[in-house]
C-alpha cells in the first residue's frame, strides 16, 4: 500500500539532565504521600492542535510529565499534509514507550485508492494495560460539511485500564468550540447518561471548549469532581502562547481524589496541558468494581509498552 507521508518524523532521545520543556505554574499543592491502601495516578489532558508543526516537541513534553495516563485532542491519523500524513497517535505512544487508543470523530476516504482512511479525533496513551475500550456517539455539528444539522457521531473516547487490579474508567473529550451552547449542552447532556452513575473510579478529562462559569457546564460541576479545587490559581490553559481562558478540564467521581493539578507552560500547542495528582483509595474498591465495559479493539494491546522514557521514532517505511 502507498504510504502518503511528509518528511518522516524523527523523534530523537534527550540527553540525561537536558532540563524538562515544562515548567508547573507557581502556587501548586505538593502532592500528598499516598497510604498504602491507595495508588498515586497521574493525568495529563491536552489538545495537541494536530501537533503544532512540532510534534517531536510535543513528545517531549508528554514523555517528561511520567504521566500515567494521557488524554489527547485534535489528534490526526493520515488526514493531510498539516500533520505529513503521519499517525500521531501511535508515534507519540511509541515515542514515550506506552501504550495507546485513539478515537475518530471524522473517518474520511483516502486521497487515493490504496491509501489509509483519513482520520481526526482524540487519543488515550497509557502505561496502564488496557482492559477495554470504546468510542461512543455524540451529538456534533461537523466541520466538514456544508450546513451541517446536529447528528450523532463518535469521538467520546472510552478506555479502562487497570491500576494495580482495580479498573478505571478513563473518557476523553473534544466539545463544541461554537459560541451557541445548545449544542454543548447536549453534548454535557449525553456525557453524563454515558457515565451513568460513575460507580467505579471514573476520569473525565478534555477540551471543553468553555469557561467553568458557563452554564451548559454546570451538570458536571455537579456530577464530578473538578480536581482543580486541589490547586491555585486560575487554571487558564487558551491560547497557549498567552493563556486568559479555563476550557480544559480533568474531572474524577468514585474513589479518587486529587492531591495536585498545574498547567505546564509550554508553547508547544495552541492550548496549555493540565496535569492531576490524583489518588485512588483501593480500599473503597468493592466487589463491583471488577465489572468490565464491552470491548472493542482498534488494534491487539501493543507488548512490552509499560513505561516512559527517551525513545527514538522513526515511523514505518511504507510496506
Amino acid at each position: 500500500m502507498k504510504a502518503r507521508r511528509a518528511n518522516s518524523l524523527l523523534l530523537t532521545a534527550w540527553s540525561i539532565g537536558v532540563a524538562a520543556p515544562c515548567v508547573a505554574v507557581p502556587g501548586v499543592v505538593a502532592p500528598v504521600t499516598s497510604a498504602p491502601d491507595s495508588v498515586p495516578i497521574r493525568i495529563m489532558t491536552w489538545n495537541i492542535h494536530f501537533g503544532h508543526e512540532d510534534l517531536a516537541r510535543q513528545a517531549s513534553a508528554i514523555c517528561a510529565s511520567e504521566a500515567d495516563v494521557v488524554g489527547l485532542q485534535e489528534v490526526d491519523v493520515h488526514w493531510s499534509e498539516r500533520s505529513g500524513f503521519a499517525h500521531q497517535a501511535a508515534d507519540l505512544a511509541s515515542a514515550c514507550g506506552v501504550d495507546f487508543r485513539f478515537g475518530p470523530i471524522y473517518s474520511l476516504p483516502p486521497p487515493e485508492d490504496g491509501e489509509s482512511r483519513r482520520e481526526f479525533g482524540v487519543a488515550v496513551l497509557t502505561r496502564r494495560p488496557i482492559l477495554s475500550w470504546r468510542n461512543h456517539l455524540l451529538t456534533r455539528l461537523s466541520t466538514q460539511e456544508e450546513d451541517a444539522a446536529p447528528t450523532p457521531m463518535p469521538g467520546f473516547l472510552q478506555v479502562t485500564v487497570d491500576v494495580d487490579g482495580t479498573p478505571v474508567d478513563v473518557f476523553v473529550t473534544h466539545l463544541d468550540h461554537r459560541p451557541d451552547p445548545s449544542v454543548r449542552t447536549t453534548q454535557v447532556a449525553e456525557m453524563l447518561a454515558i457515565l451513568g452513575g460513575a460507580a467505579r473510579p471514573t476520569i473525565l478529562m478534555g477540551d471543553l471548549n468553555a469557561p467553568p462559569d458557563r452554564k451548559e457546564l454546570a451538570p458536571l460541576f455537579e456530577r464530578l469532581d473538578d480536581v482543580w479545587s486541589a490547586s491555585s490559581g486560575p487554571g487558564s490553559t487558551y491560547p497557549g502562547d498567552a493563556p486568559v481562558r479555563r476550557i480544559d478540564y480533568v474531572f474524577t467521581a468514585g474513589p479518587l481524589r486529587a492531591s495536585a493539578a498545574r498547567v505546564l507552560e509550554t508553547d508547544a500547542s495552541d492550548h496549555r496541558p493540565v496535569v492531576a495528582e490524583l489518588v485512588l483509595r483501593v480500599a473503597a474498591a468493592a466487589p463491583g468494581w471488577s465489572r468490565r465495559s464491552p470491548t472493542t479493539e482498534l488494534q491487539p494491546p501493543s507488548a512490552g509498552k509499560t513505561r516512559y522514557g527517551p525513545q527514538s521514532l522513526i515511523p514505518p517505511a511504507p510496506p
